[in-house]
């Protein structure tokens, strides 16, 4: 199975963690990935701006669905979502690309309205095209999708959970290329933020940057729910020696990045944002290739994040 396959198989830990880190430490072709980082100070591609740009190309390129498919496993890793509450519930979805995980969001909780940003306007037009083709009208009515380079500039202020005093939401809704009629002041914070395989795509040094960002727009008592890639993952150990541009963090041929997380890193990043820990685990699960009858073992990081009351 793969990151996007069945949900019953999704769920199941596959193999230990321990064994494979003892299986990487042990094996010499693999130990690029272990040794200690030197920058040289004259890669130029670590850059929010560049960065950005790499992936607005990528998605540019691949934003079909044929690329994405639909996340159906979303809910039963975090059923908060799922959870009916008085009032509504609002989610911001950080990095939406294609809209892989809008469906399951808008389909699991009737009373969600569902912001989602990313720095391709590719990847929204085709997110929005797949709520519209869902048919359902009141998915369209919660869907609010706007461009934002994240990792560059921070989230716009409507955002927030405090009212603005200089602006409409409707005016910055539209300078931001949101579909929205909205005309209130301010959305006033969410309840839930979700980083779904996103934080992996930014440099390691905006991190910190991006989590107070989304630390800002949650409500008091607000969770933010994580998942990305975990510390020897397949596709860490497939990136050559030449592709590291940090420690546990790779660059592509087409500029994309990525960072592979071990638990501590995690822990360290969210509760420096202000975050309280609710879960965090590695997630083992093998992958079956079954056209080269190979079997792959993959790893994500799984966490649950509070903000204070």
């Amino acid at each position: 199975m793969t990151e996007n396959g069945a949900e019953a198989e999704y769920h199941s830990k596959d193999f230990d963690f321990e064994e494979l880190s003892r299986d990487v430490h042990n094996d010499p072709s693999l130990r690029h990935h272990l040794l200690p980082f030197e920058s040289s100070g004259e890669d130029v591609r670590v850059g929010g701006e560049e960065g950005s740009d790499a992936w607005r190309k990528f998605h540019a390129r691949h934003y079909s669905g044929k690329f994405f498919k639909e996340r159906r496993y979303l809910l039963k890793e975090f059923p908060e979502l799922a959870v009916p509450r008085d009032g509504g519930c609002k989610v911001l979805e950080v990095g939406c690309g294609n809209g892989s995980t809008v469906l399951p969001i808008l389909r699991g909780n009737e009373n969600v309205t569902l912001y989602a940003c990313d720095c391709s306007v590719e990847a929204l037009d085709y997110a929005k095209q797949v709520v519209d083709g869902s048919e359902v009208a009141s998915f369209r009515d919660r869907f609010y999708p706007f461009q934002c380079d994240f990792s560059h500039d921070g989230f716009p202020s409507w955002l927030s959970s405090k009212p603005c005093q200089e602006t409409t939401l409707h005016t910055e809704l539209v300078s931001a290329n949101v579909y929205s009629n909205k005309t209130s002041c301010y959305v006033g914070g969410m309840d839930f933020v979700t980083l779904i395989f996103t934080l992996s795509a930014i440099p390691f040094k905006k991190m910190p940057m991006v989590l107070a960002e989304c630390f800002s727009v949650l409500k008091a008592g607000g969770m933010l729910l994580f998942r990305d890639y975990g510390l020897y993952d397949m596709t860490m150990l497939r990136f050559k020696p030449d592709q590291r541009v940090g420690f546990q963090e790779y660059i592509r041929a087409d500029g994309t990045r990525s960072y592979f997380f071990c638990l501590h890193t995690v822990r360290d990043l969210f509760l420096q944002a202000g975050f309280t820990e609710l879960e965090l685990e590695y997630c083992c699960v093998k992958s079956i290739n079954r056209r080269k009858e190979k079997i792959m073992r993959r790893v994500w990081v799984h966490g649950k994040f509070r903000k204070a009351e």
